[in-house]
């Protein structure tokens, strides 16, 4: 505690003004020192050099503080230099409205500032449709719209929901070029959870989104709320009218989800539009269900949606110097004849896969798609090369004539779930189904499915050996 004896001129003291230290000019006592009845008349001047006069007696003792070297200006310049230079940057969004360009490593192009900072900085809150052609960088505008929302503290949790195979791209964009560190969530990321629920306690997740739809992930994500969501391909998020019933898909689900749980919403799509523009409207209604209620009708409903969304093609982007971004693209076929060899092997090929798909139609259920999707992606590696459809071959009959002596597990196709996988996980799984998927119904017909696929695989390999790749040789003219 400090003494109205100890006060002298020079002084700085906290505690005769609020929320202030003030600095004592003059210091004058009255009474006999020493004595309860001791005070003085304190002369003091405030930061901003108002001056002020106070009478200070024993009880003013308690709330007295005498402050000592409050700079002692011995600390390492360096870091003093690193101090105001975060202090700077912490505070520059006051001063530079395009603080996020100037700090990402990134050099934007126009279309992309005028996105974030003409369309959407400006709306609030944000309910937005960003449908930019593909190649125009939505990735790159919706880090800036997070950089900036962050910087000026509008944005402290933020969700990414992505389909699976651009997770891990937009995890490494978001850091290299932004150095926004983002979790993609895992299941694991459930049972290591404190509370159970990981998006309740990260602020930053990105999460697939056909792991989203599922119910107890949207359970989980009802639990939580968040200052900004952003969907990229969002089309995916469809739903159409059916008997005058709207058919919400289990993702369109999500969409209406994750659009109740934040202040922005921003979706992305390059194909927003699917034709139907009572579709469409469905689509809108994620971003404003008022508006956008009920079925569409022409001369009733107005379409203009400017105020909600933003469309520029590929051929309106231009960069600084007014050169368009993209070259004009001329799109033809190169026409090429099979050799005779590889006629035949793509003849005997497709006879196979017409009889099994004929086959298949005699399955029940989700294991005829199995099959039919197996048989498609034969189909397709047939069309690649000698080598693809001969390893395919190989691989499809070495894994049924195992199946002939042990029982294996059948595999079930879901076109949702498979499409939204990483492409390695794609393409890990197409040879599993390729190799195990399999009309057959009993031991006999395996047999015979068997018999042929050596016959193909032995003609695969007589083309291969021939080194005779007319698409190959009619790519390399090019």
């Amino acid at each position: 505690m400090t003494r109205l004896e100890d006060l002298k001129p020079g002084m700085r003291v906290r505690g005769l003004v609020p929320n202030q230290i003030v600095t004592l000019i003059a210091v004058e006592g009255f009474g006999s020192e020493g004595s309860d009845s001791y005070g003085v008349t304190v002369d003091y001047r405030l930061r901003d050099g108002e001056l002020g006069e106070i009478l200070l007696f024993r009880d003013s003792e308690p709330k007295l503080h005498i402050v000592e070297d409050v700079w002692p200006f011995d600390a390492d310049g360096k870091e003093l230099c690193l101090v105001s230079e975060a202090y700077r940057i912490d505070l520059a969004h006051l001063f530079n409205p395009m603080l996020a360009v100037h700090t990402a490593l990134i050099e934007p192009l126009p279309h992309q500032i005028t996105a974030v900072y003409d369309e959407m900085l400006s709306r609030q809150p944000l309910r937005f449709l960003l449908a930019d052609d593909p190649g125009a960088g939505k990735t790159i505008m919706a880090g800036l719209l997070i950089r900036e929302l962050i910087a000026r503290e509008d944005v402290h949790r933020c969700l990414i929901c992505v389909p699976g195979n651009l997770s891990e791209q937009w995890y490494d964009e978001l850091w290299s070029k932004f150095q926004l560190d983002f979790k993609i969530f895992t299941r694991d990321m459930i049972r290591t959870s404190r509370n159970g629920n990981p998006f309740a306690e990260d602020n930053r997740l990105i999460v697939r989104l056909d792991q989203a739809k599922r119910n107890d992930i949207q359970e989980l994500l009802s639990q939580t709320a968040w200052d900004l969501i952003v969907c990229d391909e969002a089309h995916k998020m469809s739903a159409s009218f059916s008997g005058g019933e709207i058919n919400r898909t289990q993702r369109y689900r999500l969409g209406e989800l994750l659009g109740t749980l934040t202040r922005h919403f921003l979706l992305m799509t390059a194909t927003p539009h699917n034709g139907k523009q009572e579709d469409f409207q469905l689509f809108l209604k994620l971003l404003d269900a008022d508006r956008f209620e009920g079925r569409f009708r022409d001369g009733v409903h107005q379409v203009d949606v400017s105020d909600l969304m933003r469309r520029m093609v590929k051929e309106d982007l231009m960069t600084f110097d007014g050169r368009p971004l993209f070259p004009e693209r001329k799109a033809y076929t190169v026409d090429y004849e099979l050799s005779d060899q590889e006629g035949s092997l793509y003849d005997a090929v497709t006879e196979y896969i017409r009889d099994e798909f004929n086959r298949a139609e005699r399955l029940e259920g989700g294991y005829r798609n199995t099959v039919g999707f197996a048989l498609t992606i034969l189909q397709r590696r047939l069309a690649s090369s000698p080598e693809a459809i001969y390893q395919s071959l190989n691989s499809r009959r070495q894994r049924l004539e195992n199946r002939l002596e042990e029982r294996t597990e059948d595999l079930f196709y879901d076109e949702e779930d498979f499409e939204d996988l990483p492409a390695s996980e794609r393409e890990e799984i197409e040879t599993e189904f390729v190799d195990r998927a399999t009309a057959a119904r009993n031991r006999e017909e395996l047999q015979i499915e068997i018999g042929t696929l050596c016959k193909l695989e032995e003609q695969a390999s007589d083309v291969l050996r021939s080194g005779n790749d007319r698409k190959w040789n009619e790519l390399r003219k090019l």
